[in-house]
């Protein structure tokens, strides 16, 4: 495995366990999303452009649109949490109430 690869591989492992283990905030658990969709954009851009092939050099801003689209729906989520419920403790919320 070369240093490049070990490298993206363990900044979306880092926002995956930082994901799984701090699930106190719903800001940081965004910010873990978009850490491990900011390594996947690096990583396969990288892939295509070690390819030569024209056919995948679209696919990274593909997933930079949907990790765009991502992080506003993750902070509309954000905005309305935190009106609703006073806080964005990920403990205080609950699925039985609206």
């Amino acid at each position: 495995m070369t240093p490049i690869h070990f490298a993206f591989s363990s900044a979306f492992l880092l926002g995956l366990s930082g994901l799984a283990f701090h699930r106190t905030h719903l800001l940081s658990a965004l910010l873990c999303l978009e850490g491990m969709m900011l390594s996947l954009f690096i990583a396969l851009s990288l892939w295509s452009l070690q390819l030569d092939s024209s056919s995948f050099l679209t696919s990274p801003m593909l997933l930079l649109a949907f990790s765009a689209c991502e992080a506003g729906a993750g902070l509309a989520l954000l905005v309305a949490t935190a009106r609703t419920h006073g806080s964005d403790h990920l403990q205080s919320l609950s699925l039985l109430q609206c």
